[in-house]
């Protein structure tokens, strides 16, 4: 019996121009906002190293050169920090260099996130791999990609995530339709639309950022027509997968912190700060306080 291959590289595309941070991305790549202490795009990055996968491949454009940076070795600033005796922030800013070996290629031309997977192409071979977004950053202690790449390497084919969303919600995602799986939070996906009217939508499970592809998706993407917004969709390469291997759904009910906007950005730093705690118990005593002095708060005057 054959083995299949273990996945081990994951794609992170990274082109995107950032439009709904302006001005602060004018010079700064979008992935390269903190997100506490850390750019947003090294959480993605140790997500993929947590579950094994250390071969990561950034599908960038212009102007994502500090996303290379931030993951080379800096060192003039490390030579700083040890004259300093800062070894704590030695540590940290060593980690960023040696967390995976990562490469990079240029997007060139942004046609959507189907033409991001397919630049992945001679870099991936005859693998199967991930795909994730910048955008959802999974917490930590949330075991979500592990899943993934066991259900695959279990079922074959692909993975998607899910996630349940509100009702009146689920025209701003991808949506999946689905049957019963091998297991309680493992469906089996027969359909996928892409932003569907509520009204027509086939269940309120949304497609979120993980994606564990098997490498047939690349014949796929190289014939696919322009789809919605003029873009060669993801979505619409993995409805046409769906009718020759199985695509399966994993259906995280963990937490994920959306930063791709900038409530949810600002709702997501709160979030992972509060968690800490250098910096929880400081944060909640300031927030209680400044919420009380809040007009139309109990006690507020």
């Amino acid at each position: 019996m054959t083995v299949p291959p273990r996945v081990t590289k994951a794609v992170i595309p990274a082109a995107g121009l950032g439009t709904r941070f302006l001005p602060a991305t004018k010079a700064t790549p979008k992935e390269m906002l903190p997100v506490v202490d850390k750019p947003a795009i090294q959480y993605v990055v140790e997500e993929a190293v947590r579950a094994g996968l250390d071969d990561v491949l950034m599908i960038t454009g212009r102007n994502k050169r500090p996303l290379e940076d931030h993951f080379d070795r800096a060192v003039e600033l490390e030579l700083a920090l040890e004259a300093k005796g800062d070894l704590d922030r030695l540590a940290a800013v060593r980690a960023s260099s040696e967390l995976a070996a990562v490469h990079y290629v240029r997007q060139g031309d942004a046609k959507g996130l189907g033409h991001a997977v397919l630049a992945a192409a001679q870099h991936v071979g005859h693998e199967p791999f991930a795909v994730l977004l910048g955008d959802d950053l999974i917490d930590f202690r949330d075991h979500l990609l592990e899943q993934m790449v066991e259900v695959q390497a279990r079922e074959g084919g692909s993975v998607i995530a899910l996630m349940e969303v509100p009702h009146d919600q689920i025209s701003m995602y991808g949506c999946a339709a689905v049957e019963p799986g091998p297991a309680d939070d493992v469906v089996r996906i027969t359909g996928l639309v892409e932003k569907p009217p509520v009204d027509e939508a086939p269940s309120d499970l949304a497609i979120i950022g993980r994606y564990v592809l098997s490498p047939t998706v690349f014949e796929v993407l190289r014939t696919l027509p322009v789809g919605r917004g003029g873009e060669y969709q993801l979505t619409d390469a993995i409805q046409e997968l769906i009718a020759v291997e199985p695509v399966h759904g994993v259906v995280f009910r963990g937490r994920r912190y959306d930063t791709g906007d900038r409530l949810d950005y600002l709702k997501a730093v709160v979030r992972l700060a509060a968690d800490r705690e250098d910096l929880g118990p400081p944060l909640l005593d300031w927030l209680r306080e400044w919420l009380a002095e809040q007009p139309g708060a109990q006690g507020a005057p």
